[in-house]
């Protein structure tokens, strides 16, 4: 043996042992619900842009705490006056400023007022004029009518509606899932059905084709049983295009690729609480009839704003001076100030009355969408109740008539190799034993649908887990 062909067998000896070894970890790990929903809180857009939300509107209420803050502004300035500010003295005096004044015109005056320096000794400047100032303000709200601890509120409230929102997401993604992941088990359990139904038609073709060569049978139930056969096919390789379907969409959910492999099953819980439960949990914890009742505080906290605008306004400010020029002004200007004052609405051109009406008018819209919410979700939830009993009753009682399919399903095969019946008899009770076992396994994932549904709705999604380890049905796939 040459060296290359030594070497051509090690390495593909090598990539055989190496296979072996990783081809456990190739397998799809098992993949409970509990794993997926939290794959669906960690990596679901939907749901971070969400928590985005309420964090800005976090950010938000927290900003509104500094609304009773006092506001301090550095202030500079640089103004160009036409000329300086100056004071004649001359001008203060209406005798001396008259010129006509036979007493100014004379020379004695005359002279006295050069030996001055002239009129302009007479001029004062208070001012450049290039003036450059800087200064810091404050103003301090004392009581602005209510408005501050409105606009407080709104704040609180809009951060609870947020928050509400999150929940609404959080509960719309789990009944996702729930729809999804129990949707794969569902359709691969239909791919089993329809695998057993082809191989027991595979074993009928056999049957008749065996019986049609001992001349048993005439052609024609040989061709039945190879339609019935080749139908099957057809059903089981849609059946596992429908699974394909159903994974991919239940990946695309947990941001997951790849296989995956639901390791929890289709269940009944035997005895649900009643509807009136349901119901009373629903109107205590629904995130829904939060959000309105934030909204209704929003209403509330506008209607307060608006109506506080009518209301005088009460404040501190104060002034301090970093800089002046060195000027007989700024000399004589002080260098800080502060004070009290009042400032009260007289006549405004808002139509202040109508935006009281308007607000107003949302209080009384929220209330109304308030209550209707309650009706329609008490109905949702009562009817989700209908629907999961029902579920349950119709699983329960299909067993009797999967019962009574499967054995049709021995007699007419019985009957049929005795030379006693049709191949068309046999085609029948085996496609009516598949439909009925569908039926059970549709019955089922509609019931875990609607458990799903009762419990987000009731505020209990995280007790969803519960109703599964304990006094349940497994349903076989």
């Amino acid at each position: 043996m040459s060296a290359m062909m030594r070497f051509t067998r090690f390495c593909l000896g090598g990539c055989a042992v190496l296979l072996l070894a990783i081809a456990p970890a190739l397998r799809a790990q098992p993949l409970t619900f509990n794993a997926a929903w939290q794959q669906v809180l960690n990596n679901n857009p939907g749901l971070a842009a969400s928590r985005s939300g309420v964090t800005q509107s976090e950010q938000l209420a927290n900003a509104a705490q500094a609304l009773y803050l006092p506001q301090l502004t550095l202030q500079a300035s640089y103004t160009r006056l036409e000329k300086p500010i100056e004071l004649d003295l001359m001008d203060l005096n209406p005798i001396a400023s008259n010129k006509n004044n036979p007493l100014l015109n004379s020379a004695a005056v005359q002279q006295l007022i050069q030996g001055l320096g002239g009129a302009s000794a007479f001029v004062t400047q208070f001012t450049e004029q290039d003036l450059v100032t800087s200064s810091v303000q404050a103003l301090w709200p004392l009581y602005t009518g209510g408005r501050i601890d409105a606009a407080q509120t709104i704040r609180q409230a809009q951060l609870d509606e947020a928050r509400q929102q999150f929940a609404l997401k959080q509960q719309a993604a789990f009944e996702l899932l729930t729809e999804r992941y129990y949707g794969l088990i569902l359709a691969r359990a239909v791919v089993a059905t329809r695998q057993r139904l082809e191989q027991a038609l595979a074993q009928h073709l056999r049957h008749a084709e065996r019986m049609e060569a001992q001349g048993q049978i005439a052609r024609v139930e040989r061709l039945s049983a190879q339609s019935a056969y080749a139908k099957a096919k057809v059903e089981t390789s849609a059946a596992q295009r429908q699974a394909e379907i159903a994974e991919l969409a239940l990946a695309s959910l947990i941001q997951q690729p790849g296989h995956l492999e639901p390791s929890d099953g289709l269940f009944l819980y035997s005895q649900l609480p009643t509807a009136d439960d349901f119901v009373q949990r629903m109107l205590a914890h629904h995130p829904g009839l939060a959000l309105l009742q934030s909204k209704q505080t929003q209403a509330d906290g506008l209607l307060t704003v608006e109506q506080g605008k009518r209301l005088p306004e009460l404040f501190l400010f104060g002034n301090y001076s970093l800089y002046e020029q060195d000027t007989l002004a700024a000399k004589m200007a002080p260098d800080w100030l502060v004070g009290v004052g009042v400032k009260v609405p007289l006549v405004s051109r808002d139509g202040l009355s109508d935006t009281v009406a308007a607000a107003s008018t949302v209080q009384v819209q929220v209330k109304q969408l308030l209550a209707q919410l309650r009706q329609d979700l008490t109905l949702l939830t009562e009817k989700s109740w209908r629907e999961a009993d029902l579920a349950r009753e119709q699983y329960q009682s299909l067993a009797v008539t999967e019962q009574l399919a499967t054995e049709n399903v021995r007699l007419r095969v019985n009957a049929f190799q005795q030379g006693l019946g049709t191949s068309l008899d046999v085609e029948d009770a085996q496609s009516r034993l598949a439909a009925v076992q569908t039926q059970r396994q549709a019955v089922a994932y509609q019931y875990v649908v609607c458990l799903a549904r009762l419990l987000v709705l009731s505020g209990q999604q995280a007790h969803f887990i519960d109703y599964q380890p304990q006094n349940r049905i497994e349903v076989a796939s």
